[in-house]
């Protein structure tokens, strides 16, 4: 999948005219009027409202967009909206849903994927803008690898923002989901 830049992506959609998109998002299906290369991002914030991936850089450096199709990241924001169709999209707001053993919080009543709740026990989040990025991927690498090393999970988080300084912290709560989903 192609992923051209935000000011081509302008100046394409200037010249196209919208069409209905069936999407698959969080399991459910939606369908959305936008143009082919509105970036994923925009339909997901602001036809969608979900609020999970957010806009951070729009040039895919940053993985505060980052959301799961088919299982794997993507930047939604420069993933055309029309390259998803027929793919399962899974956001932030879908992650628990997306994992057979998420457990419903005591403390909420919300029902929360392991990374979910290892970022609330471990207090990750200053300002939080980016930390859905540092989920999906965690979500991703312990779905794919029970108990990453050290060195396993700074290769899989390598790539994204965190201009907070929680690092320390998203290691804490990196190895607290490895450990609840183990």
């Amino acid at each position: 999948m192609k992923q051209a830049t935000q000011d081509e992506m302008i100046r394409r959609s200037l010249k196209q005219t919208e069409k209905s998109l069936a999407l698959v998002v969080n399991g459910m299906s939606r369908t959305v009027l936008a143009t082919a290369d509105t970036p994923l991002l925009y339909v997901l914030r602001d036809e969608l409202h979900l609020r999970g991936p957010r806009f951070g850089c729009g040039l895919a450096q940053c993985g505060s967009c980052t959301v799961h199709l088919d299982g794997q990241p993507i930047r939604s924001c420069v993933t055309p909206a029309a390259a998803v169709v027929g793919h399962k999209i899974t956001t932030l707001e879908g992650l628990a849903a997306s994992y057979k053993g998420s457990k419903v919080d005591a403390a909420t009543g919300l029902n929360l994927h392991p990374v979910q709740q290892a970022w609330i026990d471990e207090q990750v989040p200053q300002c939080g803008f980016c930390q859905n990025g540092w989920m999906m991927y965690t979500a991703y690498l312990l779905e794919q690898k029970k108990n990453p090393s050290d060195a396993e999970i700074h290769a899989a988080l390598d790539g994204l923002k965190c201009r907070c300084g929680t690092q320390f912290q998203i290691m804490n709560a990196v190895r607290r989901a490895a450990k609840a989903m183990g």
